[in-house]
């Protein structure tokens, strides 16, 4: 069996690694010109398939841990970290990405973004962070309560979001890129809790390590959010006569 989940973690890194660069093919190039269209087609790409496997991997761990991690013991443990959290994480990332492109898509039809599968979708993810949080609480292991916050907090922005009856003409904007830049969070995120089991063992489940995708990530979101409301120049009424 693990040659199995072997396969599926190389595609899985494969997938990862494209996301992980042209990430930042997104970020530097224009917003809304051809190059960051392209830059974030492949981005998105990628990131589905990422989460895919992810999901896949999530569901393998989940029913055999200890046949999928040769050299692990603790099977409750394994359950709930590769298990449990990396079909949380799988979800949560495949989520952002579908919320964020649906921002552009929808971006003159406010009241599509309330469809069923986009608000079911939000609500899955709502309980898988639950679900994470109550093994993390379960197993004494922080790092998975630490992650379900952000499922929280995502789910609760965007259905706010997608609820509000008249958000502006540019409100699609902030939401689209806060979005994609917290998918490139959850990737990184999700791709430490490959790596580092592999190339710093020791490490893996270090919160401290875990948070630095986070911390850099708001950082891009404040940067970005600044940039626009500088831009913005408020309407000035000329009157005649």
């Amino acid at each position: 069996m693990p040659w199995l989940f072997n396969l599926i973690l190389a595609a899985h890194v494969g997938a990862g690694i494209v996301a992980l660069t042209s990430f930042w093919g997104a970020i530097a190039t224009a917003k809304g010109g051809r190059a960051h269209r392209r830059w974030g087609f492949v981005f998105a790409s990628s990131i589905y398939a990422a989460a895919v496997m992810a999901l896949v991997m999530g569901m393998l761990s989940l029913f055999w841990p200890l046949a999928m991690h040769r050299g692990l013991t603790d099977a409750p443990l394994y359950r709930g970290l590769f298990g449990w959290m990396m079909l949380y994480l799988g979800l949560l990332t495949l989520t952002m990405t579908r919320y964020g492109l649906t921002m552009i898509v929808n971006k003159r039809d406010h009241a599509a973004n309330r469809h069923w599968t986009l608000v079911a979708l939000q609500i899955a993810v709502l309980v898988a962070a639950v679900n994470c949080a109550v093994h993390g609480a379960i197993l004494h292991q922080p790092l998975m309560i630490g992650v379900s916050i952000i499922g929280f907090g995502t789910t609760l922005t965007y259905l706010l979001y997608m609820f509000r009856p008249d958000p502006g003409r540019a409100a699609y904007i902030p939401e689209h890129l806060k979005a994609m830049v917290a998918t490139g969070i959850a990737a990184y995120t999700a791709f430490l809790s490959v790596g580092l089991v592999e190339m710093l063992p020791a490490h893996a489940f270090n919160p401290v390590i875990w948070g630095l995708p986070t911390a850099g990530g708001m950082a891009l979101i404040i940067y970005f959010l600044k940039g626009l409301k500088e831009t913005r120049k408020p309407l000035r009424l000329v009157v005649s006569g």
